[in-house]
C-alpha cells in the first residue's frame, strides 16, 4: 500500500476523483475519505470499512463556505463553528434541499467537520468538494491508530497519508439542527463551552 507525503498531495486528489479511498491524519483520529458527489466512491468507502448501509458518512469540508454550500447555517450554527472549527468538532446540521439522497441515507441533517490542516483544506479543495470522512478501521471495530494497524485493518485503501494526530480521540458530535444543542458524542469540546459561546 503507497505512503503519500504532503508533497503527492496532486496524485492523492487524483485517487480521489477517481472515485479511490484514502487514509488520513485529522487532529483527532487517522480517517478514511472518499469524494462526496458520487454513489461509487461512497460504495467503495463502505467496502473499506464494511459499513452497513444504513449507515450515513460524516463529511468533511474545507471551510465555512463550503459547509454552506451543502448545509442549513443559521446565527448560532455560525458562531459555534467559527469559535471551534477546524477543531475536534463534528456538527450535525440539517442539510440543503439540493444534497442528494444517497449522500446520507435520506436522512435529513449532515454530520459536518471543517478540514483540520492546510494539507487536508488543500485536499479538499483540490478535488472541489466535501469529502466523506470516517475513522480508520473496520466498522464496529477499535480506531486504528498507527500505519501499520490502518494497513491491516483496511487493506483495499488506495494509499495512505502520513502525519500525525493530536488528541488521539474522537471529535465531539454537537447537534445543531433542532433548538436545544445536544451533545450526541463527548470529546474534547465540552457541551459547557458551547454554550457560553452563545451566552
Amino acid at each position: 500500500m503507497k505512503r503519500f507525503t504532503a508533497e503527492d498531495i496532486g496524485e492523492m486528489a487524483d485517487i480521489l476523483k477517481n472515485d479511490g479511498v484514502i487514509a488520513v491524519p485529522t487532529d483527532t483520529v487517522y480517517g478514511v475519505c472518499a469524494r462526496m458527489d458520487s454513489p461509487s466512491a461512497q460504495e467503495n468507502l463502505r467496502e473499506v470499512k464494511n459499513r452497513p448501509k444504513d449507515k450515513a458518512f460524516p463529511v468533511m469540508c474545507a471551510d465555512l463556505k463550503q459547509i454552506e454550500e451543502i448545509a442549513e447555517v443559521d446565527e448560532r450554527a455560525k458562531k459555534i463553528i467559527t469559535r471551534f472549527m477546524p477543531g475536534p468538532l463534528t456538527v450535525i446540521l440539517q442539510k440543503k434541499e439540493s444534497i442528494p439522497e444517497y449522500v446520507n441515507g435520506g436522512m435529513e441533517t449532515l454530520a459536518i467537520r471543517m478540514a483540520t490542516s492546510d494539507i487536508l483544506h488543500d485536499l479538499i479543495q483540490k478535488c472541489g468538494f466535501p469529502l466523506y470522512m470516517t475513522s480508520a478501521n473496520q466498522s464496529g471495530y477499535p480506531v486504528a491508530t498507527t500505519l501499520e494497524e490502518i494497513e491491516e485493518a483496511c487493506p483495499k485503501l488506495d494509499g495512505i497519508l502520513e502525519g500525525r494526530i493530536v488528541f488521539g480521540k474522537a471529535s465531539t458530535i454537537a447537534d445543531l439542527s433542532s433548538k436545544e444543542i445536544k451533545i450526541l458524542r463527548q470529546g474534547p469540546i465540552q457541551i459547557e463551552e458551547i454554550k457560553e459561546e452563545l451566552l
